[in-house]
Order: structure tokens, then C-alpha cells, then sequence
């Protein structure tokens, strides 16, 4: 499994950005994906994830109305929507994956097996 995050960069305090999780995965059949986040200092908290196929979308209250995550089978690549950004969303944003979670787990970062290298998000004016 590789997951790779592209789409983090330097945005102003009520601004929108699109990351990118593109997935090389052998099935995903029973995998699950998520965003997680690590501000400086802070310890890696849980953003919003889902099964592949079915299941509910999970957000963390911090991203709920403001964050979005959709799916584009066809390229394999997960997408995370942020809107009305603030400094407090400044953070390295990490992609994760595991198999066979259970709904209850989708925000658990110890739950899952593998990461991408994460992709840098900085909102500042």
C-alpha cells in the first residue's frame, strides 16, 4: 500500500484548499482512509475518514462544516475539501489507510497500518 498527499500550501485566514490522497492499493475491499493532522507542538489529531465503499464519513468536530471528504474511484484518490480556513487548521496533514476497521476505529490513528508522508498546510496572511 502507498499513499502519497499532494495539494498543502500557504493559503490566507478564510481561504479554501484541496488535498489529494492518491492510493496504490491491491483491493479496497474492505480499506479505509482518513486525514489526520499534526500542528507543531501538538500531538496528530483525527480529521474525517471512511470506509472506501459504504459506511458513514466521520469528521472531527473542528472540521465539521467546513471540511469535506469525497472519493474519485476511477484514480484511486481521496480528496479532503477545506473551506474557511484559520490558523488553528495549520498543520502537516497526513493520509491513512487500513483494512478491516470498524466504523468506531475510522478516527483512531493507532488503527491504522499506513501513511503517506503528509503535505504541509499553512494558513497565515
Amino acid at each position: 500500500v502507498q499513499l502519497v498527499e499532494s495539494g498543502g500550501g500557504l493559503v490566507q485566514p478564510g481561504g479554501s484548499l484541496r488535498l489529494s490522497c492518491a492510493a496504490s492499493v491491491s483491493s479496497f475491499n474492505s480499506f479505509a482512509m482518513a486525514w489526520f493532522r499534526q500542528a507543531p507542538g501538538k500531538e496528530r489529531e483525527f480529521v474525517a475518514g471512511s470506509r472506501w465503499t459504504g459506511g458513514a464519513i466521520r469528521y472531527a468536530d473542528s472540521a465539521k462544516g467546513r471540511f469535506t471528504i469525497s472519493k474519485d474511484r476511477a484514480k484511486n484518490t481521496m480528496y479532503l475539501d477545506m473551506n474557511s480556513l484559520n490558523a488553528e487548521d495549520t498543520a502537516d496533514y497526513y493520509c491513512a489507510g487500513a483494512y478491516n476497521l470498524r466504523q468506531p476505529d475510522i478516527s483512531e490513528g493507532g488503527r491504522y497500518n499506513y501513511w503517506g508522508r503528509g503535505t504541509q498546510v499553512t494558513v497565515s496572511s
